[in-house]
């Protein structure tokens, strides 16, 4: 296998976040009942005519924008013609020869190793509808729901060299469009799906193999699980002196297995040409640059900018920066003066744990990022100990209404121990660990924190933790 490498270009499909299609008024609403959300022009009555949407060639402008693409100010919208029962007009609206986006770049990083993919062109069509095979006998039903959604297809070179490398550029590519707000990223709803360009050719050899095509994946674990799927079964049939055949296949995750589905079109076979009901879209430079103007801080720029001022370290920034609401909740956290590192790692860790268990992300967390901000910024002042703080987390949690007043009160993690009776904890500890205080007195200074362990436990999370820290240090360097 050592021997082979495969070559993979994607293309992604995803639907840009506008309230109405491409071509209609229609609304995009996911989940109306069949055939809700199809007007005259949807589903092809003859005399109608598209008219295009602004808002999604505001979209397509500014994912080029932020790939460094080349903004097309002339593009042409064709006719890819192909008969399916669920196209009623029997053909597609898209683009060919001049798509709105050129050429641009993503940054791929795997096992710390970056390796830029070329972005070929991305271009605007129109979303196909969707055929219904269950419940209907021997016949199908065809929903017209998604019949003209406004899709940005947006096609990679091919640069990507192992599976690996296409699922992190499916998950940056995910995390930019949902920065930019043009795609909600939901691939369980269809939002994003990506058909990939599987060949394989003897390393050091220049010449691409024959490619077969995987339609319509739509999790980064099975794009990647894909790929290494068809790769393997493509080196199989070479090295038992076969030959590959370009054709469209789809990957069956539960058998592990790609199937054919038909043979491969080329784009002659869908005889494109440009559409006579539109005409070219142009734009101004002027309406670029506003676009351009309007551009928010970037996923790359916003993980440098964590690192350098919070003082992150580049996992907990990249973390942080996965997706915007996460960036969001983790700023909106640090007003309250909370310790940035402290802050990402109540979140990464302790946040992350609770909203794991109840399967929710960011945006459904019953702790809100005000409340966490002013949780550790107590707990960075020492008004409760780290131990006391997870209690109270989970508390609310729980009870979303409480504030940490009412938690810590609830739970009795009032910290009542004054000064007099951390001094009188803290010699018990000492008589009774009198090896330690030894070490400690010898140079080992690691072991304050022994110490500070075993006082606060005695306290019952009831002594604020910078006074113990600070009386123990007196106490033990007394006795030196």
């Amino acid at each position: 296998m050592n021997d082979w490498e495969c070559v993979v270009g994607l293309e992604v499909h995803i639907q840009l976040a506008t309230g109405s299609k491409l071509f209609s008024g229609a609304s995009t609403a996911f989940g109306a009942k069949p055939n809700a959300n199809a007007c005259m022009i949807d589903v092809a009555l003859p005399g109608v005519l598209p008219v295009c949407n602004a808002e999604a060639v505001r979209m397509a402008v500014t994912f080029g924008l932020a790939i460094g693409a080349k903004i097309n100010m002339q593009s042409i919208f064709a006719r890819k013609n192909y008969f399916y029962p669920d196209l009623p007009k029997g053909y597609q609206i898209s683009q060919y020869e001049i798509p709105i986006v050129g050429h641009g770049a993503i940054d791929t990083v795997v096992d710390g190793v970056v390796r830029r993919v070329g972005v070929t062109r991305a271009h605007l069509e129109e979303d196909a509808g969707k055929s219904l095979h269950e419940g209907f006998g021997a016949s199908s039903g065809i929903d017209l729901n998604r019949s003209g959604t406004p899709l940005l297809e947006i096609v990679s070179d091919p640069d990507i060299r192992s599976a690996a490398q296409a699922a992190d550029y499916m998950r940056r590519l995910h995390r930019l469009v949902t920065y930019l707000e043009i795609c909600d990223g939901n691939m369980q709803e269809g939002s994003m799906r990506c058909d990939a360009n599987v060949s394989v050719r003897r390393r050091g050899v220049e010449k691409m193999g024959t490619r077969t095509e995987l339609k319509n994946i739509n999790s980064f674990r099975f794009v990647e699980k894909g790929i290494v799927c068809e790769t393997n079964r493509q080196i199989g049939i070479l090295e038992n002196g076969g030959a590959i055949v370009q054709e469209t296949r789809n990957y069956d995750p539960v058998k592990d297995i790609t199937r054919p589905m038909r043979s491969k079109e080329d784009a002659h076979d869908y005889r494109y040409f440009p559409d006579p009901d539109l005409p070219p879209l142009v734009l101004t430079k002027r309406y670029v640059e506003s676009i351009r103007g309007a551009l928010p801080e970037l996923p790359a720029a916003k993980k440098e900018r964590f690192a350098r001022v919070y003082g992150l370290n580049d996992e907990e920034a990249d973390r942080l920066t996965q997706s915007k609401s996460v960036a969001q909740y983790f700023e909106t956290a640090l007003s309250h003066g909370a310790e940035p590192k402290n802050t990402a790692n109540w979140i990464l860790v302790e946040l992350s744990s609770l909203m794991n268990k109840s399967s929710v992300g960011i945006e459904e967390s019953l702790v809100d990022a005000d409340t966490l901000g002013q949780l550790v910024a107590k707990i960075d002042e020492g008004a409760i100990s780290r131990h006391n703080g997870k209690i109270i987390l989970g508390t609310i949690w729980h009870n979303p209404d409480r504030t940490i007043d009412d938690a810590i009160r609830s739970q009795g993690l009032e910290q009542s121990a004054d000064d007099d009776q951390i001094v009188e904890l803290v010699k018990r500890v000492i008589d009774k660990n009198p090896k330690q205080v030894e070490q400690y007195a010898g140079g080992n200074q690691k072991l304050l924190g022994f110490f500070v362990g075993q006082t606060l436990k005695l306290a019952q999370g009831k002594a604020d933790p910078k006074a113990v820290n600070e009386i123990i240090r007196r106490m033990l360097d007394e006795d030196k």
